[in-house]
């Protein structure tokens, strides 16, 4: 069974510190606390978009389960529903883009 991974990315905000400091404050403690079953969460920030002027997106948060089943699981809870509501709240830039992949490592 492959692991999976649900995948937020982030317009850039209108106010970017207001963002971060709601991203930091609210909404990385309640993925934490909510989204049930995650074996790891990986939050990036965008720094440059090779050949871009600017970069499209100014986070990508990365939340990975051991299964697609459980990922749906917990997209499908009330924990899940919340924090993606709460994803599109905070993201000023624009609607956020979810989207979730099935995953295969290779460890080098």
């Amino acid at each position: 069974m492959k692991a999976a991974k649900l995948i937020v990315m982030y317009p850039t905000p209108t106010d970017i510190d207001t963002f971060e400091h709601r991203y930091a404050q609210e909404h990385v403690p309640m993925a934490i606390e909510k989204l049930a079953g995650k074996t790891r969460f990986v939050a990036s920030l965008i720094k440059v978009a090779v050949g871009l002027e600017q970069t499209p997106f100014h986070r990508i948060a990365e939340i990975y389960f051991p299964s697609m089943q459980d990922l749906e699981t917990c997209l499908n809870s009330l924990g899940g529903q919340e924090t993606a509501q709460h994803a599109v709240t905070i993201s000023t830039g624009g609607t956020p883009l979810f989207l979730i992949a099935e995953v295969e490592s290779f460890d080098f």
